[in-house]
Formats: structure tokens, C-alpha cells, sequence
């Protein structure tokens, strides 16, 4: 048994470690989707292959690369907003240990996490290889047709009022609730715990995400957005005029971009 002196320093350095690796894989997840936009911007042909493959027929290597693009804008995007959900976790994971019971990584929270965003990534690059078969995606990664862009806005609109929504948000925005109704001792424990919890999260965000399409898949100004606005709902999950705010502006955002 520690004393309760030495479970604070512990706490304390696990908290530093933890939000240490967030930050440097944030970072680093940004860095490479701000490298991939600069070829873009500047068309450097050698490399832009690694954001959207510039013929038709994609091989299993564009497919990878797409699939390893979306993955990292997830990991760039989602990770701030699941900060909490890994301190609660490490905090509860701690005074478990104080209590001899078996100190479980933090690593393989975080990998049940990612792994249902790496599924996600994954139905969104084999989106993206169809609308460009059926050319409804131009070389910038956006959608061409007004109508279909009109739909997505107004239908995440909608999507922000409906009870999967609401019920999703409420799980996520109350991430010590969470680690503590949903606890699971060994390492798989804590693997299904990051399933869950991503479980929740995507389906709070993923119409979010489909935003993308609309916007520009590798417009940096909207990934930020969005990625601030998904950081800002969970941590103020209370205040319910957020969503609803939000659904409105995109609904109008679609009938405006319909009409114009």
C-alpha cells in the first residue's frame, strides 16, 4: 500500500506523461496533414499522390495511403478531445493500483480508441474512391454538386438534434462517469473501454466528418473548425445550445448553398 503523498506524485507524473504523448501525437498528426496541404497547394506531383491519387483507377497503394491520410486527420482531430476521457482513465487506473490491483497501459485505451476511427477511415476512403469514380469529387477533394453538398449540411443539421446524438454527447462529455460505469480489468478491458468510448464518439461526430467532403477533405481551415467545434462540445456537453446552434447554422449553411 502507498501512501496517499506518493499516489499524488504518481498521479501528478502520469498526468504529465499523458498529456505529453497527446500533445507530440497531435503534433505530429498535424505536421503531416499541413505537409500533405502544402503539396497540395504548391501541386508538387511526387507527393501529392499521398493525399489523392490523380487517376481513376487507384491501386492498392493509393488505397493504403488515402486510408493512412484519413486515419492521421482522425488521430489530428480527435485526440484533444478525448484528453479528459485518458487522464479520468489513468487517475482511476492509479488508485487501482493503490488498492493491489493490476496497473493497466494507458496505450491500449487509446488503441481501442483509434481502432474505431481506423474503421471509419476506412469506410471514408472507400467513400472517397466512389465519388471519384462517378466524378463527384474534384481534384481538390470536394464535392461538385451543389445539390449533393446541400444534403450532407442540412442532414448533419438535422442530425444534431436527434436522440443518437444527444445520447452519444452525453457519453462523451462525461468522461469520469464513463471510466467509472464502464471499468474493465486486463489489458482487453481497457482495449473494449477505448472501443466503447470511440463507439460514442463517432456516433456524436461522424456526420461531422462527412462535413469534409463538402468543405474540401484537406481544407486545414475546416478540419480546424470542426476539430475545435467537436473539442468545444464535449467539454461543455452541458450547455445544450451548442448543438443546437450548430444544427441550425448548417441547416441554413445548406439551404443557402442550394438557393445561391
Amino acid at each position: 500500500m502507498i501512501s496517499n503523498n506518493s499516489l499524488a506524485n504518481h498521479l501528478k507524473k502520469d498526468r504529465l506523461i499523458i498529456i505529453g504523448g497527446l500533445f507530440f501525437i497531435t503534433l505530429l498528426s498535424w505536421l503531416y496533414i499541413i505537409y500533405l496541404y502544402n503539396q497540395m497547394v504548391y501541386m508538387d506531383m511526387n507527393a501529392l499522390f499521398f493525399a489523392m491519387p490523380m487517376t481513376p483507377e487507384w491501386t492498392y497503394i493509393d488505397f493504403i495511403l488515402l486510408f493512412l491520410m484519413w486515419l492521421v486527420m482522425m488521430i489530428a482531430m480527435m485526440t484533444p478531445s478525448i484528453s479528459t476521457f485518458i487522464l479520468m482513465f489513468a487517475t482511476v487506473n492509479r488508485q487501482k493500483k493503490q488498492q493491489d490491483r493490476p496497473f493497466i497501459n494507458t496505450a491500449y485505451l487509446i488503441a481501442g480508441y483509434f481502432l474505431v476511427w481506423a474503421a471509419f477511415s476506412l469506410v471514408a476512403t472507400t467513400l472517397q474512391w466512389l465519388l471519384q469514380q462517378i466524378s463527384l469529387l474534384n481534384p481538390d477533394m470536394k464535392i461538385t454538386s451543389k445539390i449533393l453538398g446541400s444534403i450532407i449540411l442540412i442532414a448533419t443539421g438535422i442530425f444534431q438534434f436527434t436522440p443518437l446524438k444527444k445520447t452519444c454527447l452525453t457519453h462523451c462529455g462525461s468522461p469520469l462517469n464513463f471510466v467509472l460505469q464502464h471499468w474493465k480489468e486486463s489489458k482487453q478491458g481497457a482495449l473494449k473501454m477505448g472501443i466503447e468510448n470511440g463507439f460514442y464518439c463517432l456516433g456524436c461526430c461522424w456526420m461531422l466528418m462527412v462535413l469534409l467532403f463538402v468543405t474540401g477533405i484537406m481544407n486545414l481551415l475546416w478540419v480546424a473548425i470542426i476539430a475545435l467545434f467537436v473539442l468545444v462540445e464535449k467539454i461543455l456537453s452541458q450547455l445544450k445550445w451548442i448543438p443546437f446552434f450548430a444544427g441550425i447554422a448548417l441547416i441554413l449553411y445548406g439551404i443557402l448553398l442550394l438557393i445561391k
